[in-house]
């Protein structure tokens, strides 16, 4: 039923994405899918401040990203289940957003936190990523 399933994985925070790591691991075994492991650095922001970064910082930023999801891959995804990984920079949920159609995602799989008020008003990634991508979405609650 799924074959690319998209797993957004906040490497920042380690214990934030168990669960739907977890939940991705059971769909991946259960259909033979591929999970495309995903993590995304935040943008710069403005050009005021990527000014004070080398012009290497964010090819070193992604290289050693992609390490370190390599090594999250490998103490937490068992052999058997096949991964790729992504890295992107950037608006976290437009990057979700375009990785699961570059990839033709059929399932996207990320962790929400319980909300706050800000997050009412505001609305937290994973909500944005449900609002806005054509691809079915599930969110794991912590």
């Amino acid at each position: 039923m799924y074959k690319n399933i998209l797993l957004p994985v906040d490497i920042t925070h380690n214990g934030s994405s168990r669960q739907s790591l977890a939940v991705g691991i059971e769909y991946a075994q259960a259909f033979g899918s591929k999970i495309h492991l995903m993590t995304v650095i935040p943008d710069s922001g403005m050009s005021m401040v990527s000014q004070y970064f080398s012009k290497d910082a964010v090819s070193r930023i992604i290289e050693s990203s992609n390490d370190i999801l390599q090594d999250f891959a490998k103490s937490n995804i068992p052999d058997g289940v096949k991964v790729k990984f992504i890295v992107t920079t950037g608006n976290v949920y437009e990057s979700i957003i375009n990785a699961a159609k570059k990839i033709d995602a059929d399932l996207i799989i990320m962790s929400a936190h319980r909300p706050e008020l800000k997050d009412y008003l505001l609305g937290p990634n994973a909500a944005r990523v449900v609002r806005h991508s054509d691809r079915s979405v599930l969110v794991v609650r912590q």
